[in-house]
């Protein structure tokens, strides 16, 4: 694999570096062409993401409960890498860690204060202001994540394309994607993947600094904010080295100990049993509002409202997408279609609704009951990084939990760089699952000077320009990913149609005799004893078949190593079919004669860990039963039974389309 693919490396390099010597060198009038640019693409095209996202979330639900649910991230025996803990752990902080510390208060807060409908700082309000902050937080994100990373996801695991972006264009322009096309899109990727966290990694300094100044009157100014970044960003290095497992997975675990930690003392310090009733309120109003809210583009007003918040989450979390979509990806591994959607889609969803219904409906009761003005100043001055902070304040121990939070969000900022880091890396090296340390440490230092510059030239507000003019022209390739998913996913079907049909061949000669067969279903045999047969039989009998397709002209590929033989069978651009035998090993027996399970006086002088079989592996991964004992022609048998399904499903696939 390389250490780095030029076409897309040096690109995306060069477009950065332009963009922040731009905002340096053009000074005050950098933040009026973001701020134009922006508007310009919201009001042009603001339709093409509220239409984009919400057919992902439709066609996402439509697929987990279909048939297309059960197919495996992976050949169809593949288990998953990492439990569900550490995985959800994962997710969750690489999803939005940041953001809901910024936003959990401040957001419903800022609704409650100007809301898009109604009158302002009254019960209706405050109930509006859960839901649209639900709306900007709930499925839709994670639905655009799920996406990308099942489009990553089963092209990388389960058809061995590189883990890259532009593997989710295959099925519709095939070899091309290693050329112009594949380098632009990936370029496309690390652009907005590193404008999306840039932007979180704006909301978490800015945040950290304001944390500062309640508990130790540190200022508030970009001198503060520019060393923190420079500190955080140091220790996301240090993160980057130590590597995904001992790094990132370990942080994620922390952050996801911490967020427990705090969401719980908030839960049960203040108003507890109301927060339950909400939660479960919330819930059914946002799905009573969610098919208006996710069609809303005011058509019929100004549109502020939605460009400022709807749109301006939809850019984030669409430039959001390559990052998280392809690091949710790689640690997806083995999970089927329907648990990665429903996995991805709703567990984190849930716990961000509890995390919101906590933080912002504890902050709403206090603003109605009038007893935390220092809080509603904050946001109506438009200093909401304050928010938080001020509203521990109202919470024993706020200093504390002050500290906490501090912490929460410095380690959800390294993990989010290390991360993100991790996927521009894999992306600049055209699809390494380990790519070079030194090259994540590059991208890493510059998500740092990108979120740095962009906040000293025109703060949080040029960090959401930049990352929504990044999501436009990745929305048009999530769309392409998307319909490229289904095309194969087509295939899936025709193949799995062309087993049920493929008639079988004759038997005569070749059946196993009743107490051959038995005899064989009680064999033990060692590893070595396996290897044997693999070497003596097995191969032999692969090797009569590719000599015998060569002559009506098919391409055929044999590999002999310790414990497996395998044969590969090309035919110009279509499917090659895989048929291999290999060698796996047990602890135990699945199961035995009653002798062997223990009867007095009985001894098989053989171990338990001696136990193996010869498993029968095809292109879409291991079939679960065993040859060992058959002979030559029985396993030639089984060879061309096989590759009459693999001609079957080519029937189905040339007829489908």
């Amino acid at each position: 694999m390389k250490k780095i693919e030029p076409a897309v490396f040096f690109p995306a390099a060069a477009l950065v570096f332009a963009g922040v010597a731009y905002a340096v060198l053009a000074g005050d009038s950098a933040e009026a062409a973001f701020t134009g640019l922006r508007n310009a693409i919201t009001e042009t095209t603001g339709w093409l993401y509220s239409v984009g996202v919400g057919f992902f979330l439709i066609a996402l639900i439509v697929v987990a409960f279909s048939d297309w649910g059960r197919i495996k991230l992976g050949p169809d025996d593949s288990e998953p890498e990492y439990g569900f803990a550490p995985w959800f752990a994962m997710l969750f902080s690489a999803g939005m860690g940041i953001g809901l510390m910024f936003f959990g208060v401040a957001e419903p807060l800022t609704h409650y204060l100007t809301p898009p409908d109604g009158d302002p700082e009254t019960l209706e309000s405050a109930r509006q202001a859960i839901v649209l902050t639900f709306f900007h937080w709930g499925v839709h994100a994670w639905g655009i994540y799920v996406v990308v990373g099942l489009s990553l996801a089963y092209f990388t695991y389960r058809h061995g394309l590189p883990l890259t972006i532009r593997s989710a264009l295959y099925p519709l322009i095939g070899d091309r994607i290693y050329g112009p096309i594949g380098h632009a899109v990936d370029t496309i990727a690390v652009l907005g993947t590193l404008f999306g966290v840039a932007t979180s990694l704006g909301f978490g300094v800015t945040q950290i600094n304001a944390g500062l100044n309640t508990l130790f009157d540190v200022p508030i100014e970009p001198v503060v904010q520019l060393m923190l970044i420079a500190g955080i960003t140091a220790l996301a290095t240090i993160s980057v080295v130590a590597g995904l497992d001992a790094g990132i997975k370990r942080l994620s675990e922390i952050n996801l100990y911490l967020a427990i930690a705090l969401i719980l003392f908030v839960l049960l310090a203040g108003p507890t049993l109301f927060l339950i009733s909400a939660f479960v309120q919330n819930i059914g109003d946002y799905l009573d509002q969610l098919a208006t809210l996710t069609f809303n583009v005011d058509a019929y007003g100004d549109g502020v409202w939605v460009s400022d918040w709807t749109l301006f989450y939809w850019g984030w979390w669409i430039s959001w997408s390559p990052f998280v979509g392809m690091f949710i990806a790689r640690i997806s591994r083995g999970r089927t279609v329907r648990e990665f959607i429903f996995g991805v889609l709703l567990g984190p969803t849930l716990f961000t609704f509890f995390w919101m219904t906590v933080y912002g409906d504890s902050a709403l009761r206090l603003a109605l009951a009038g007893l935390a003005e220092p809080m509603v100043d904050a946001v109506r001055n438009g200093q909401s990084e304050l928010a938080l902070f001020a509203f521990l304040d109202n919470l024993p121990l706020s200093g504390l939990t002050s500290v906490l939070a501090i912490t929460l969000v410095a380690t959800f900022f390294v993990t989010s760089s290390d991360s993100g880091s991790l996927v521009k890396s894999t992306l600049a090296s055209g699809g390494s699952l380990n790519p070079p340390v030194s090259q994540r440490l590059f991208w890493a230092l510059l998500e740092g000077v990108v979120a740095a510059v962009l906040l000293m030239v025109g703060g949080l507000g040029a960090l959401q320009s930049a990352t929504i003019a990044a999501a436009l022209p990745f929305t048009l390739v999530i769309m392409l990913a998307f319909f490229g998913l289904f095309r194969a996913w087509s295939v899936e079907t025709a193949r799995r149609a062309g087993r049920k049909t493929a008639t079988q061949l004759p038997v005569e000669g070749a059946a196993v005799p009743w107490k051959a067969r038995l005899r064989m279903m009680f064999s033990r045999p060692t590893g070595k004893e396996v290897d044997v047969y693999i070497e003596e039989t097995v191969m032999p009998a692969l090797e009569s078949v590719a000599e015998e397709l060569k002559k009506y002209g098919y391409e055929t590929e044999l590999d002999q190593a310790r414990g497996c033989a395998s044969m590969h069978v090309k035919d110009e651009d279509r499917p090659e079919f895989v048929f291999r035998v290999e060698r796996r090993l047990y602890d135990e027996p699945y199961f035995a004669t009653p002798e062997e399970e223990g009867e007095p006086g009985s001894d098989s002088g053989k171990s338990e860990e001696e136990f193996a079989r010869a498993e029968v592996v095809l292109s879409d991964g291991g079939q679960h039963y065993c040859v060992y004992g058959f002979s030559k022609v029985q396993i030639i048998r089984e060879v061309m039974r096989n590759f009459e399904r693999h001609l079957q499903w080519l029937y189905h696939i040339a007829h489908t389309r």
